[in-house]
């Protein structure tokens, strides 16, 4: 292992001060890093700023590491590893969950800096918390196909899966397909199957509620709408 380290470092899932939401050793290893790879940039430079670094964010170097971000620039990145302590940051939550900067993680590993998890918000985790479904037994799916009949299909045979195993079913969605999503599980699974929607979660605008398929189709028939929000989706049949 080289000395340097890769910290992990979490983000508030909503607009929180850090000090509100992170542990103070996180706080204070954002403190002691220079060298960052972020997400987004304007949107960590304000992250950071709020975590201790206002006024001094330009003193730092952010580089960054998103969906977009071809795979030969960030083994270009791995190779800045080994030279100093670093810290991956996400747009919210936790880093390399669901989220691009896995790679990084991966190339470190590889390179053997060793990589340091720290503790903050996931909304995955938040979400099955708080669903009443079965928290022994899940998989997180992450993203179905975007058109139909892919997508349906895909619901139908994670539904099948969650029915032999017992197993709840993670999924999430670009906030402005959500509906579409819910307009397609409503459609595509039994009655019986449980539904939780987990939208927006820590934000005074939280929404978290475990129904049966048969109940949502009642409520969509009366208006209900996510919107374009963070959302979480659970199913257990």
């Amino acid at each position: 292992m080289t000395k340097a380290k890769l910290y992990l470092i979490p983000t508030p899932l909503g607009e929180y001060a850090p000090s509100d939401v992170l542990p103070a050793p996180v706080l204070d290893r954002i403190a002691a890093l220079r060298l960052f790879f972020v997400e987004e940039l304007r949107t960590a430079r304000r992250f950071l700023s709020a975590a201790g670094w206002k006024g001094h964010v330009e003193e730092l170097e952010l580089l960054e590491l998103n969906e977009h971000t071809p795979r030969e620039q960030i083994e270009a990145y791995a190779a800045r590893l080994g030279e100093q302590d670093a810290g991956l940051i996400s747009e919210a939550g936790l880093p390399a969950v669901a989220d691009p900067g896995a790679l990084l993680v991966e190339l470190a590993h590889r390179k053997g800096v060793e990589v340091v998890p720290m503790v903050g918000p996931s909304s995955l985790m938040l979400a099955l918390m708080a669903s009443g479904l079965n928290g022994q037994c899940f998989a997180f799916t992450g993203y179905l196909p975007v058109k139909n009949p892919a997508r349906r299909e895909a619901i139908s045979t994670l539904e099948r899966t969650s029915a032999r195993l017992g197993q709840s079913q993670i999924i999430i969605e670009t906030p402005y397909r959500n509906d579409s999503l819910l307009a397609d599980l409503a459609e595509a699974c039994r009655p019986s199957t449980r539904l939780c929607i987990a939208a927006d979660i820590t934000c005074p605008t939280q929404l978290i509620r475990t129904q049966t398929i048969e109940a949502w189709r009642k409520e969509l028939k009366k208006g209900f709408a996510i919107g374009k929000r963070p959302c979480v989706f659970i199913l257990l049949t």
